[in-house]
């Protein structure tokens, strides 16, 4: 099952850091649209043209008019919802590209408030409860993930590190599809440490 793995690399933010990431060949790249995030992207410069990798914009509390912009500027192929946007917003933003919504998971989260997005939805993204919508580099409790029964893939993120990939290959849960990875995989915000993300890569497809 871990060689079918979906791999995306978010927080991505120099030209030639990025260059790099995309000779790894993940499935996607992901670009940080949050002001207030470290790995705010502020040029397309970033872009490259040859890269197999599909393109992830992330947004968290965005207009509609503000997540068009930035789709046509850096002609994203998905968009990733990673604040408290409804089911009625993922749905029309879902009908301009396909939606990754992101929900922040702890103990005391209700799986069944998914129901009301399953249909709004291309995919699901299960990250580590923080107060600054996500990149809390903390792990939630893996085991919490029995209690998701819908049929919408998800991403595994939060505090994924080098030394999860034994850990994540176990995981048998039906409706994986990845993972996102991100600051532990870093030397200083937005640059990846492309020998670890490489060696991590390599250890989850094979």
């Amino acid at each position: 099952m871990s060689a079918l793995l979906k791999i995306k690399v978010c927080g991505n933010r120099e030209a030639e850091n990025m260059k790099e990431v995309c000779k790894l060949k993940p499935e996607y790249v992901g670009f940080i649209f949050y002001k207030n995030s470290k790995r705010f992207v502020v040029s397309p410069d970033i872009l490259q043209n040859d890269c197999s990798a599909k393109r992830v914009g992330v947004f968290v509390n965005a207009t509609i008019e503000e997540i068009k912009s930035k789709v046509d500027l850096y002609d994203l192929d998905y968009i990733q919802l990673h604040g408290d946007e409804t089911p009625d917003f993922c749905k029309k933003t879902n009908q301009i590209r396909p939606v990754f919504k992101a929900f922040q998971i702890d103990n005391n989260f209700n799986f069944n408030k998914l129901n009301y997005y399953l249909s709004a939805c291309y995919m699901f993204l299960f990250d580590t409860t923080s107060k600054s919508y996500g990149g809390s580099g903390q792990k939630f409790d893996w085991r919490l993930l029995s209690k998701y029964k819908a049929s919408v893939p998800f991403l595994l993120s939060g505090g994924i590190g080098p030394e999860d990939a034994v850990a994540i290959k176990a995981l048998r849960h039906p409706m994986l599809a990845g993972i996102d990875v991100n600051s532990r995989f870093e030397d200083s915000p937005g640059v990846k440490n492309i020998e670890l993300l490489s060696e991590f890569i390599k250890q989850i497809k094979e």
